[in-house]
Formats: C-alpha cells, sequence, structure tokens
C-alpha cells in the first residue's frame, strides 16, 4: 500500500475528504521528523513506538576484498510495532 491508497483508504473509512486525510498524515510525518530530531520518544499506544537510537562505532569488512573497515558511530531510528501490529501479524497463516 503507497500512501495515495493509505489515504483513500483512511478517507474513507473515517468519513472525511482525502485533502483532509493527507494534510493529518503530513502533520503527522513533520511531528515525527521534529521529535526525532529533538531526541523525543513517541508511542501511539497500541500501535507503534518510534524513537531514536544510537549505534556505536566498529569494524567491518568489505565482502568483496575482506578489508577491514571502520564503520562510525551513528544516530539511527528503532520503530517497535506494538500490541495491536502485532496481533494481527501473528492472526495471519503462515
Amino acid at each position: 500500500m503507497n500512501k495515495a491508497e493509505l489515504v483513500s483508504a483512511i478517507a474513507k473509512r473515517a468519513d472525511v475528504p482525502a485533502s483532509t486525510v493527507d494534510s493529518v498524515l503530513a502533520g503527522l510525518q513533520d511531528e515525527l521528523v521534529d521529535a526525532i530530531t529533538r531526541g523525543d520518544k513517541v508511542a501511539v499506544s497500541g500501535l507503534l513506538t518510534v524513537e531514536r537510537t544510537q549505534r556505536s562505532a566498529r569494524t567491518g569488512r568489505n565482502p568483496q576484498t575482506g578489508e577491514s573497515i571502520d564503520i562510525p558511530a551513528a544516530n539511527t531510528v528503532k520503530v517497535t510495532a506494538g500490541s495491536n501490529l502485532k496481533k494481527a501479524a501473528s492472526s495471519v497463516p503462515v
């Protein structure tokens, strides 16, 4: 599902104009980016949690040459599924 399909599905389910849903998703994106920039954790109960984490520096290997390379420390984003998403995923047969 891409963004346009998501906007359309939410608009139909909530019985609101697609332009409103698109604006809300844009606002959500802006707030998530701002929160991650500040180092805040965002939790939408039952759905997901988004937080900034730190990955320490480490030594890796170039798979083509076998040469050791230094990988610098970096900030990254961790997204954790909430209970409703986990339940939905576990109810689908493998």
